[in-house]
């Protein structure tokens, strides 16, 4: 089932000099339920630009996102944020977790915002906790957890309201080889397990290997790859 569809995608800003820069050039992209895609190319290409059209946090100059069935064109800001909130979990590199915050709390930040009780929202923070390896670290806040378990916690909360795509930039850009691994192989077992849908932009050539299918972002446009060419 196809949950995550991009037609036509196509992103172009004014210069400094009043000239057109086209940052994305008509690209098409489908995800599947349980399909995890990683886009690769070189910094400055597009990637993170490209991962914004898709998750409904840009507009693009041409073409149409559908998520989760669901056109994001025509749509007031307060209803991309209604479809971004429902459909759509977000991992960046950063995981600008609450520094206030528990683990736990962070997690269940989504869900009372979508209105969850405090009760249901816990249950659903504490199963997702324990999935990522992180139950006995509830209730620490990021400044008390190291870099691969803050990201993890991030990797929950994004899982938070069981949204039908997740899409990462540079997840483990930020992270030592040991705890980037852990977190390659947690993506590639939450795309089988829970059968979302995952695109997901990296330098990253073992994140990358991960994936069902990987996509050369060059010159504005996307293309099929052998990720043994496509990744220094």
């Amino acid at each position: 089932m196809i949950v995550l569809e991009a037609l036509d995608l196509t992103k172009v800003y004014v210069g400094g000099d009043g000239g057109s820069i086209t940052v994305l050039d008509g690209i098409n992209l489908q995800a599947s339920r349980g399909q995890m895609i990683a886009v690769v190319g070189a910094s400055g290409t597009g990637k993170s630009t490209l991962l914004q059209l898709l998750g409904a946090l840009d507009k693009p100059t041409r073409g149409s996102v559908r998520i989760a069935g669901q056109s994001a064109a025509g749509r007031t800001d307060d209803e991309l944020s209604e479809l971004r909130n429902r459909s759509i979990g977000f991992v960046f590199q950063f995981h600008h977790l609450l520094r206030e915050f528990t683990a736990r709390e962070n997690v269940m930040m989504p869900m009372r915002i979508a209105g969850w009780d405090v009760a249901r929202a816990g249950k659903r923070a504490d199963d997702l906790l324990a999935r990522v390896g992180l139950s006995g670290r509830a209730h620490h806040r990021p400044s008390a957890l190291s870099g691969g378990e803050q990201q993890r916690t991030a990797v929950a909360r994004a899982l938070a309201v069981d949204p039908a795509v997740l899409l990462a930039d540079e997840p483990s850009g930020n992270l030592d080889h040991a705890n980037g691994e852990r977190l390659h192989d947690l993506f590639a077992e939450l795309s089988r397990d829970l059968e979302i849908a995952m695109v997901i932009a990296t330098h990253n050539r073992s994140l990358a290997a991960r994936a069902d299918h990987t996509l050369l972002l060059e010159d504005g446009h996307l293309t099929d790859t052998d990720i043994r060419e496509a990744v220094p």
